[in-house]
Order: structure tokens, then C-alpha cells, then sequence
């Protein structure tokens, strides 16, 4: 990863914002910027130098992870240490700080920390999040890890295929899920795994329960897997048995729906198109108000990430950008279906990263 390169590219819109630097607390934001993965962390910048605070557990991981920035132990709070570092940079005047990740009490607490001339001017809430139009195109090397763990995550879903029978636990299928993740070189889990069977198939985050698979019914898999901090996400819907006519139905709809909307991806597009894309077909077939979520979401180090597919989002997709498409119908007390890719944008359209089959699988 090219942090070198990044911290560049925002110390130029730290310069437009009209900051002296900037403090940065979120910790995938430190990660991207400074390639830390620890739990403790704030990063400091200013327009010539930049540096990492954490505490002495981190002293060793910090010398081996962190590139572009000076490394300073510390035994107190590290955002703490950050702002009273910044506030002594010779020629500081303003340092910028992301309201969306900073509560009131932690600002008060800062700012307390300070002197006394400083405590009402120099931390400045961010107009606008400075970070978050880095992150939101992907570089080649986020590109690669974000494909391979997509990758990964269509092999687990072909080896599961061969387990999922009546009578098997939910559970038994997110367990073996992630013990396969991890001996394909998963770090872990992007979030909790889905595994919904029968009726509770119409809950949309319908986490693996102690239910028991039917004789008969959807099963839906939605899962994904970390990859050097990049994360995946797929969701695919099958069947135990022949499908009702119902069922058949509404997986033929849904599934143009979501193929609507993997085609209508491209550069220049507006997130509200994409989402239209899918949500025209559902309309058309008398399913509009099943579909009770956005079409989908960004995906990079957090599992959710800007842009939001939905409806009234004038976000128009850029080359770099990776997106989930996954539409879904629910019907509560009968069932739910729900189709996911993950699609990265390019200069010619947009590349699908999860290949594994569409089509209703009956098992």
C-alpha cells in the first residue's frame, strides 16, 4: 500500500480547507493513512510532517506496520497525545476534526487538554470529511485484496452447497463457513453470518440460529470474509427441495432485478439509477413493497462504506469505487430471497468480483 501517497493526496485538501492539520481518531482511517491495524491509535498531520500515537503494548507492531509516519508511544489516552502534539507545531493555527467520529464529551475532553488559548478556536469541525473521498476510490492494491477475498468467498460458498441438508442447524452452516474462511487465509469474518432457512428467510439479517433446516424451503447465505483488512460480501439464496410456484416466481423477478442492476453499474452513473435498475423490475412485477432496503453499499476496510445505492443518492459512481448490488423481497411469516454482489467500477462498466452461480440451486 502506498500510504506515502495517500497522506499526500490529503494534506493537499487539508491545505484547501484552510487547516494548519488535522487529527484523525477513526481507526480504519489511521489504517488506510498509516497501515496500523491495532485497536489504540490517533494520527496527527500537518502539512510537512505526520505522526502515529498508540500505547506500549503496540510498540513492535507499530515499528512493522506503520509506514510514512513517525511512531510515538504513549501512556496516556493516544488522541489526547495527538492534539496536544499538534497544538505545539510551530506556526499552528486551526486543526481540523471529523464530527461524525468524535462525540461531544471526547471534544470537551481534548479541548480541556489544551491551553488555555487554545481551547476555543484550535479544533476545528471539518466542513465536509476530507478522508472519506480517498477511500471511497480503491487503488490496485486495495483492488487485488478486495478481489481475492471476493474469490474466497465464492469457494466457501461452493463447499457449503455439499453440507446444506434438512435437519442441519443454522449454525452448523455459519460454523463450517468460517472454519473454512479461516484455512483459506481469512482474518476473520466482515460481520456476523447469515444463515436464514424457511420462514425466518424473510428477515433480512436473519443471523444463524439453532433452527433446524426445513425439508423444504429458501436458505439464504449471506456472508463475508477479511482479506489484509479489505473486506467481501455475498449473498446467494437456494432451495431445499422443488421451489413452490410463489417461491419461483419471486426468485425469476428478483433475480433480474439484481442482473438489472449489476448492468446499469458503470462510470458517471448516479447511485439512484443503479437502485432504480433493480427496484423498476420489482415494481413491475407487483413486489415493490417487499423490497424493503437500499440496493446496496461501498465496500473497502468497514464492511459498509460510502456510496449508498438507494433511492434520492446523487452519488455518481467513479473507476475505483466498489459496491455491493443486492436486492431483496421479504415476506414475513412465508419467506425472503436476496441476491449479492460485489461490483468494482471501471472505465468501461462495471466488473463483477463474485462469480459464483445466480441461478436457483435446488438441493
Amino acid at each position: 500500500m502506498d500510504h506515502a501517497r495517500r497522506i499526500g493526496l490529503l494534506r493537499r485538501r487539508i491545505t484547501k480547507a484552510g487547516l494548519s492539520g488535522l487529527l484523525v481518531t477513526r481507526l480504519p482511517d489511521v489504517r488506510y493513512l498509516s497501515g496500523f491495524t491495532g485497536s489504540s491509535a490517533a494520527l496527527s498531520i500537518t502539512r510537512r510532517s505526520t505522526r502515529l500515537f498508540t500505547d506500549g503494548r503496540y510498540r513492535t507492531q507499530a515499528e512493522e506496520e506503520v509506514k510514512g509516519a513517525q511512531v510515538e508511544i504513549v501512556t496516556g489516552p493516544p488522541a489526547i497525545a495527538a492534539v496536544q502534539w499538534l497544538a505545539a507545531q510551530p506556526g499552528m493555527e486551526f486543526s481540523g476534526f471529523d464530527p461524525t467520529h468524535i462525540t461531544v464529551a471526547e471534544l470537551s475532553r481534548f479541548r480541556a487538554e489544551l491551553p488555555s488559548r487554545f481551547r476555543r478556536t484550535f479544533l476545528t469541525s471539518l466542513a465536509a470529511p476530507l478522508i472519506e473521498p480517498l477511500r471511497l476510490l480503491k487503488d490496485e492494491d486495495e483492488l487485488k485484496l478486495i478481489s481475492e477475498a471476493a474469490l474466497i468467498g465464492c469457494k466457501l460458498f461452493e463447499h457449503v452447497l455439499h453440507l446444506i441438508r434438512p435437519g442441519i442447524q443454522e449454525i452448523e452452516i455459519a460454523a463450517e463457513l468460517e472454519h473454512q474462511a479461516r484455512l483459506h487465509g481469512a482474518e476473520g469474518m466482515s460481520f456476523e453470518t447469515i444463515v436464514a432457512s424457511g420462514q425466518r428467510s424473510a428477515l433480512p439479517h436473519g443471523k444463524a440460529s439453532t433452527a433446524p433446516l426445513p425439508r423444504r424451503g429458501l436458505v439464504t447465505l449471506d456472508f463475508g470474509i477479511i482479506r489484509e483488512g479489505y473486506c467481501s460480501d455475498m449473498t446467494r439464496t437456494v432451495c431445499l427441495g422443488r421451489p413452490k410456484s410463489d417461491e419461483r416466481s419471486a426468485y425469476e423477478a428478483l433475480l433480474e432485478a439484481q442482473q438489472s442492476a449489476v448492468a446499469a453499474v458503470a462510470a458517471g452513473v448516479s447511485c439512484a439509477e443503479v437502485d432504480e435498475a433493480a427496484r423498476s423490475i420489482l415494481r413491475k412485477a407487483g413486489m415493490a413493497d417487499a423490497f424493503s432496503h437500499s440496493t446496496g453499499h461501498g465496500v473497502g476496510l468497514e464492511i459498509h462504506e460510502s456510496p449508498r445505492v438507494g433511492a434520492e443518492q446523487k452519488t455518481r459512481l467513479q473507476p475505483g469505487m466498489v459496491v455491493t448490488i443486492e436486492p431483496g423481497v421479504y415476506w414475513p411469516g412465508k419467506f425472503g430471497i436476496r441476491i449479492e454482489d460485489m461490483v468494482a467500477v471501471t472505465k468501461t462498466g462495471g466488473q463483477v468480483l463474485t462469480p459464483a452461480p445466480k441461478a436457483l440451486i435446488e438441493l
